[in-house]
């Protein structure tokens, strides 16, 4: 049976390559019936938050990743951790190391002197004897001949000489694990089958691969994705680039168009752009992604979500504005709250299905709907570039004209507007531009007829006079 695991580590947010190593591996899980664990590597006691846990657990449940087990926590498993390096040491595959930190910076110092990598040279391998006022590490016993090989599921063939690798410290010398130890024992206990994890982990997979046999166990697969850089092929910072998942939700992003461009980075479908999350589980397999760095597109995420709500049906669109963050421009209050106040059941759906099309986020979209039922106010630039004496004589004659029509319609209002220009040798713009002003406190609205339609004959007589 197919286990999968995303084991973030709780020091910060979810990042949106975690996000997509956590896609992959959930999706591939979901593909073969298998079960997606989540576990939670929180051994760095300094830097590890519950801020931070309840960050990643909130990311996961809007991206809707939802977990078989877990979260599983390392910090309650240390019984467990050092039991297991007990077992090692009695059967010979790890050892004390009673070297003093200064013995070590001399033996790498003479190490970098005669041109040699850095490494630990085994010295206590074969003679761990006791030295007095040294409290020991345990090092595993890492073989010293042959190669350590995997097909990774990205990258294909990789072979490690052993005698690149030196002997991994598995506990220090206060008796706590390492983190290489503590994923391997993870791995083991949790019948983990498939690891899908980034390519930094390239250099971890050796040592972990040789303790998990020295354990008597066989190694899982694994699939190591490449790195996600920015448009310009830069590598992505938290200090210019929204590299928090729940950034990109406050942006106003759909959590199935961030799962869909992040599915898109480095593994693909033919040439679909746009798809459901069902289709990309019953779609996706590991030995399908591309080994080459991705490259993050902006504008091709906001495309993507602009694709994904306009095949949401009016209600669903409702559903999602009602918990959406609002854009700071807009009151308080829940969508749904504001609409039912303000709009009947018809105009919501002529509101919607006026401006959706026209909005690549759910922020643009709330803030376009917002001047139906509550207008912005008119900026002093604006007013005075459009707000002419002129303009304002334009919007009362137009008032009136509005004001006398028998019917309030589609039709008679575009009638009305045309007519309107031609018998006061007005031009559209002269018009248009002036009137969305007072209407909707912008100059950027739908078509101005339909939106005189939608907001209803006092609406608009009262806010031309305003």
């Amino acid at each position: 049976m197919v286990r999968t695991r995303f084991a973030p580590s709780p020091t910060g947010f979810l990042h949106i390559g975690g996000a997509r190593t956590a896609l992959f591996s959930w999706a591939y899980a979901k593909k073969n019936n298998g079960t997606f664990i989540l576990r939670v590597e929180d051994t760095d006691v300094e830097r590890s938050t519950q801020e931070s846990v309840d960050s990643i657990l909130h990311a996961m449940d809007w991206l809707g990743l939802d977990y078989a087990e877990g979260p599983y926590y390392q910090m309650q498993r240390m019984e467990r951790y050092k039991q297991v390096i007990q077992q090692m040491l009695v059967d010979g595959s790890a050892y004390y190391c009673y070297c003093s930190r200064e013995e070590l910076d001399t033996m790498r110092e003479e190490q970098r002197a005669r041109g040699d990598k850095p490494r630990y040279d085994r010295r206590c391998r074969d003679n761990s004897e006791p030295r007095a006022g040294v409290t020991p590490v345990v090092r595993f016993k890492n073989p010293i001949d042959g190669v350590v090989a995997w097909d990774d599921l990205v990258k294909g063939r990789i072979e490690i000489a052993n005698s690149e690798l030196d002997d991994l410290i598995i506990a220090r010398s206060d008796g706590t694990p390492t983190y290489n130890f503590c994923v391997v024992v993870d791995d083991l206990d949790m019948k983990i089958t498939h690891v899908t994890r980034g390519d930094d982990h390239v250099n971890n997979t050796p040592r972990q691969i040789n303790i998990l046999r020295a354990l008597g166990a066989t190694p899982p697969l694994y699939a190591h994705l490449p790195m996600i850089l920015r448009d310009d092929g830069q590598k992505m910072s938290k200090r210019r680039d929204p590299v928090s998942v729940m950034q990109y939700r406050d942006m106003g992003i759909l959590p199935e168009a961030l799962l869909n461009y992040l599915a898109r980075l480095c593994w693909g479908h033919g040439d679909d752009e746009v798809f459901s999350i069902e289709q990309f589980v019953e779609w996706f397999d590991l030995n399908n992604i591309s080994a080459s760095p991705a490259r993050f597109d902006m504008k091709k995420l906001f495309w993507v979500n602009a694709q994904h709500m306009k095949n949401l049906s009016n209600a669903q669109l409702l559903a999602v504005l009602d918990t959406a963050k609002w854009n700071p421009e807009l009151p308080e209050s829940t969508f749904g709250a504001a609409f039912g106040e303000r709009l009947a059941e018809l105009e919501i759906n002529a509101v919607l299905d006026l401006v959706k099309t026209r909005s690549d986020n759910l922020n643009a979209l709330a803030a376009e709907v917002a001047y139906f039922y509550q207008p912005r106010v008119v900026s002093p630039e604006d007013s005075a570039k459009h707000l002419t004496e002129e303009a304002k004589l334009i919007l009362n004659k137009f008032a009136n004209s509005l004001e006398s029509l028998p019917e309030w319609n589609l039709e008679a209002i575009k009638l009305a507007i045309k007519e309107f220009c031609s018998a006061q040798n007005v031009k559209m713009p002269q018009l248009g531009m002036p009137l969305r002003l007072k209407l909707c406190g912008t100059t950027q609205t739908p078509s101005f007829d339909a939106v005189i339609h939608i907001l209803g004959k006092n609406k608009v007589l009262a806010r031309i006079g305003a």
